[in-house]
């Protein structure tokens, strides 16, 4: 009885906050109605990997409006259970909880598999990655892709053997400004506030990459009073952040200045443990990409004489020479991964929440007019959702 009566209390309570943030999604409401009418997900399965948290919750409402059948689990760390305990009680199958660990969460992506979906939302080509090894593509007839890492495993690693369209909504250049940008780098510069409970102006900060998210990590670490500099290895970025203002140099010249490091960039091992010994005493490392791969945490583990975990987002990792650096969020997305998540604004997420449901219903209408793998947002879908946006903005033009 006890149990149950926690089951409960955990779907009221996510019933709660997903309520509030539903009523602050103008752009999903809309749909919603929409799609309630021309049911265009209607006879099709949809597969979610995507992080399970209240935003997410009102897009898969959005998406079964439209009568799509919905399977889902969330990412590695990011998952909240009273979201999960509440789409359960909606009807929804729902794989995954907060302290799955990683073997656990690659089961979740293999069951959501074995449901056999036939469209794919996916965050990080797991459930492509997943398909492709399975030799079951023929199944699916296309997705959606949400993120950078995600847009380059299917360009690299699964180069070729994608054999139905993704569309990758991080190639929006909508949602690049909107959320990469601006939510973005609002969410990490408060998550690092609220997990570590430090003053950001005069402090040091390093940004590893330039990219959207980057830009927008620098920015509002440098408008709230933060001392900036940006690493980054393309030319082109590292050039633009110079003229930016900010101080561009490499990981070693900046390892003895930075006070806090936070990576940005989406790929693996931007902090090694050809680093670690230059680093400060008393350095914080954070990451703010998808996998939680950009800061080598096995190998700073390894290198250190003592690990203590200070709370559940903090680790004070120690070395033999008594120097010593801070961990958030065991490398994980910081904004996702770190205590009390928030993730980005609503605004936000109800743009980029719009361009997945419009681009998933292309893939489920006329998947066979899209070219075959990674794919951008379709130029009319972005110029749709930008009107709507303006207009909940109340901008005029």
């Amino acid at each position: 009885m006890g149990i149950m009566t926690n089951k409960t209390e955990l779907a009221e309570r996510g019933r709660r906050r997903i309520e509030w943030i539903r009523s602050r999604m103008p752009l999903l409401a809309h749909a919603r109605q929409q799609f309630a009418e021309s049911t265009p997900f209607s006879g099709h399965r949809i597969g979610m990997s995507l992080h399970l948290e209240p935003k997410t919750a009102v897009l898969l409402e959005t998406l079964a409006a439209g009568g799509a059948e919905i399977v889902a689990t969330g990412n590695h760390g990011s998952t909240q259970d009273d979201v999960v305990a509440y789409l359960r009680g909606e009807g929804m199958t729902v794989f995954g909880s907060r302290d799955d660990s990683l073997d656990a969460h690659h089961a979740n992506v293999s069951a959501v598999l074995d449901a056999g979906p036939d469209i794919l939302l996916d965050n990080g080509a797991d459930l492509a990655a997943g398909v492709v090894a399975r030799g079951s593509a023929a199944s699916v007839i296309g997705g959606t892709e949400e993120t950078t890492s995600g847009g380059l495993r299917l360009r690299g690693e699964l180069g070729g053997r994608v054999t139905f369209p993704m569309i990758v909504i991080n190639d929006s250049l909508l949602k690049a400004i909107g959320e990469n940008r601006h939510a973005v780098g609002q969410s990490v510069v408060e998550s690092f506030m609220r997990i570590t409970n430090l003053m950001v102006p005069g402090r040091r900060f390093v940004v590893a990459g330039y990219g959207w998210c980057g830009r927008g990590v620098a920015q509002y670490l440098r408008a709230l009073g933060g001392k900036v500099a940006v690493v980054e290895v393309d030319e082109l970025k590292a050039f633009e952040a110079a003229l930016d203002g900010y101080r561009v140099d490499r990981l070693e010249g900046l390892a003895d200045w930075g006070e806090v490091f936070i990576t940005a960039t989406g790929q693996p091992d931007v902090i090694t443990a050809q680093h670690f010994g230059l680093l400060r005493d008393g350095a914080v490392l954070a990451n703010c990409g998808h996998f939680p791969w950009e800061i080598d945490v096995a190998g700073l583990r390894a290198a250190a004489s003592n690990v203590h975990a200070l709370d559940d987002a903090i680790d004070r990792i120690e070395f033999a020479d008594g120097r010593h650096v801070i961990l958030l969020a065991d490398g994980r997305m910081m904004n996702l991964a770190g205590r009390e998540p928030k993730g980005n604004s609503l605004e936000s997420m109800d743009l980029g929440f719009l361009l997945q449901s419009l681009s998933l219903e292309r893939v489920a209408t006329g998947a066979s007019e899209l070219p075959h793998g990674a794919q951008p947002v379709p130029d009319d879908i972005n110029r749709l959702i930008a009107t709507r946006m303006l207009a909940a903005m109340g901008a005029n033009r």
